[in-house]
């Protein structure tokens, strides 16, 4: 397994990023490598680090705005060659069928619970890990 992991973060909210950074610490689980973060807070931007590659797990928040992270994950699955699993931030667990619609691997909601968040990030990490294998 790699040594660490990105993670992608996408919030125009600097708290909900902060959220995600906090509950997932340093290593989300003890058998997932440490994770690194790339923020966004923009489409352009997200769009741009999945360009560059090396992504392995996207953090969208469905709640972001002007792009929802439910729209961006639905563009994201249909634009990027072999795009990286997606963790969608709900703002109502009533929203599990747009999270289903958008693609998304898992979904949790807002605001974020630590325990929740960090055991779906290593699911989708462990998940990646296996393919890469």
């Amino acid at each position: 397994m790699q040594p660490t992991a990105t993670v992608l973060i996408y919030s125009d909210d600097a708290n909900t990023r902060e959220q995600v950074r906090l509950a997932a610490g340093r290593r989300p689980a003890s058998d997932v490598p440490e994770v690194r973060f790339i923020e966004c807070a923009t489409l352009p931007a997200v769009l741009k680090e999945l360009d560059h590659g090396g992504i392995d797990v996207c953090v969208l928040d469905g709640e972001a705005a002007p792009a929802g992270g439910m729209g961006v994950c639905r563009q994201i699955k249909d634009e990027v060659f072999q795009a990286p699993p997606v963790l969608l931030l709900m703002g109502r667990p009533q929203d599990a069928w747009l999270a289903t619609w958008s693609r998304a691997e898992a979904a949790v909601t807002l605001p974020v619970e630590p325990v929740e968040f960090a055991a779906a990030l290593a699911s989708l990490l462990r998940s990646r890990a296996a393919l890469s294998a």
